[in-house]
């Protein structure tokens, strides 16, 4: 595990020891380019709470005073597997998936909220030669990033962390792509650089590796090409050549991921100034 430098602070392990959350890791510890870096036991991204332990409810208590859990999965995914209850934290549900690909999911194509179970791998490996799911992969970032409905709730996110009284929890499903945008946008509003930016969401590549891992080789099995373990990168681990792409389509039409922050999700200039002081440190 890399352990990464935190300012004049002793060094942070950002990959949290859960029991039952996947893919749990908290930001302190970032660097950012003017020096400072973000504070330890503030600010949680992972999968879903659905099994959380008592260990995993015990951490998030004492070492992250937690106070807020933000939500982003549709109505039906939160149904299935709802989140554990935890005494003085209030989650919120904020979908941040555009409906088409909400009904997408929904119709089985390219659902993976049941990623470990073999017969869904199945399915899954099955998916993944269908040209309808490769597109809908392909276009996911762009879609979230671009819908009205998903920024006003990422804003309403910023806003919500911004204003918490403890530390902050955000997740989707597995915890990768919205939860990952998220992530972004809260090390974006902290001044990150974009390398850290990208860095911070590869890491869920590194998490589910074995599952990309042994998907793929049943891809190949079933004579998959590119197109297809594209789709299997994508859809089980995270596609940083589609997030970088979606940087870029940011940047070209808003000028920077700050100015995107301010005029598309509406945590403006100010908010973002206010943050800074809240979750920095030297």
């Amino acid at each position: 595990m890399t352990m990464l430098p935190s300012c004049t602070q002793k060094p942070i392990e950002r990959t949290i020891p859960f029991e039952g959350i996947e893919n749990g890791r908290e930001l302190g510890g970032l660097v950012m380019p003017d020096g400072r870096c973000i504070r330890g036991g503030m600010l949680v991204r992972s999968g879903n709470l659905s099994k959380a332990s008592d260990g995993d409810v015990a951490i998030l208590k004492e070492r992250f005073h937690l106070s807020d859990v933000y939500d982003f999965r549709f109505d039906a995914e939160a149904q299935a597997d709802p989140d554990r209850p935890i005494d003085g934290v209030c989650i919120t549900q904020l979908s941040t998936l555009p409906q088409a690909f909400i009904d997408g999911f929904s119709s089985g194509r390219a659902d993976t909220t049941q990623v470990k179970a073999a017969d869904f791998m199945e399915a899954l490996a099955r998916y993944a030669f269908d040209p309808r799911a490769q597109l809908m992969a392909k276009n996911l970032y762009p879609s979230i990033v671009t819908d009205t409905l998903s920024q006003q709730r990422y804003g309403a996110f910023l806003r919500g962390v911004l204003d918490a009284e403890g530390g902050v929890l955000w997740h989707c499903s597995q915890g990768k792509d919205r939860a990952g945008w998220g992530a972004a946008f809260v090390l974006a509003a902290l001044g990150a650089s974009r390398e850290t930016i990208v860095e911070d969401f590869n890491q869920s590549n590194v998490f589910y590796a074995p599952y990309v891992d042994a998907l793929s080789a049943r891809v190949r099995e079933m004579g998959g090409g590119e197109e297809e373990l594209a789709f299997i990168r994508a859809m089980v681990g995270v596609s940083v050549e589609n997030f970088e792409s979606t940087l870029d389509l940011i940047e070209a039409q808003y000028g920077s991921l700050s100015a995107y922050l301010d005029k598309a999700l509406g945590f403006t200039a100010r908010a973002q100034e206010l943050f800074k002081n809240k979750c920095l440190t030297i």
